[in-house]
């Protein structure tokens, strides 16, 4: 089977833009418990009152990640570099679609698919990986999915994809483990995939 590298799915905050989102400040503000993991499948756990209090909350929050966000450096030149070569370009978000394409017609980005939490189970489910692949016409084995986060190197893993950590921030190494390859500029996916396409 062919597994040179066809395509690149991206998280987005973190990844694509530069962190943002504190979600244990969010957790405190809705009145989640400590402990009560990850925020939105603690928010599947509430009644339906709490559930629209919290839901409003993130949304406000959401908002302001789109008017604050900026991009990491070197996303623009490395994004201009993958459309140049060919490459089907991905966005997978545990956030919402909306507020995904917002950020990208900001920052002027144009990526051939986004997934959001709105479209279908949402990280670390293979779904998006799987949906984006099928979509793409290509093989998991032949995607990379880069993220800064634990879910996103699940996510590829469950598919058969590649997952790339981007480690730029304190928290990122602790999921090296999870990952094929481990950068901490988005730009060196460039590497990766030139080596492992000239290789293959």
């Amino acid at each position: 089977m062919n597994k040179k590298i066809k395509a690149v799915i991206f998280d987005l905050d973190g990844t694509i833009t530069e962190p943002f989102f504190d979600f244990e400040r969010i957790k405190k503000e809705i009145g989640l418990p400590e402990g009560c993991g990850p925020l939105l499948e603690a928010m599947e756990k509430v009644t339906a009152d709490q559930r629209k209090f919290a839901e409003d909350i993130l949304s406000r929050h959401e908002q302001l990640a789109v008017d604050k966000s900026t991009l990491n450096p070197g996303t623009k030149e490395t994004l201009q570099t993958l459309s140049q070569m060919g490459f089907k370009m991905g966005i997978l978000t545990r956030n919402r679609r909306d507020n995904a394409l917002a950020v990208l017609e900001k920052h002027t980005l144009k990526f051939d698919i986004v997934i959001g939490r709105d479209d279908g189970p949402v990280k670390p489910d293979a779904f998006g990986v799987l949906h984006t692949c099928e979509k793409f016409g290509v093989c998991p084995s032949q995607t990379l999915v880069v993220g800064d986060y634990l879910f996103d190197l699940q996510c590829a893993r469950t598919a058969g994809a590649v997952a790339v950590l981007l480690a730029n921030h304190k928290d990122a190494r602790q999921f090296a483990c999870y990952a094929d390859y481990t950068i901490e500029k988005i730009e060196q996916i460039l590497d990766i995939i030139a080596k492992r396409n000239i290789e293959l």
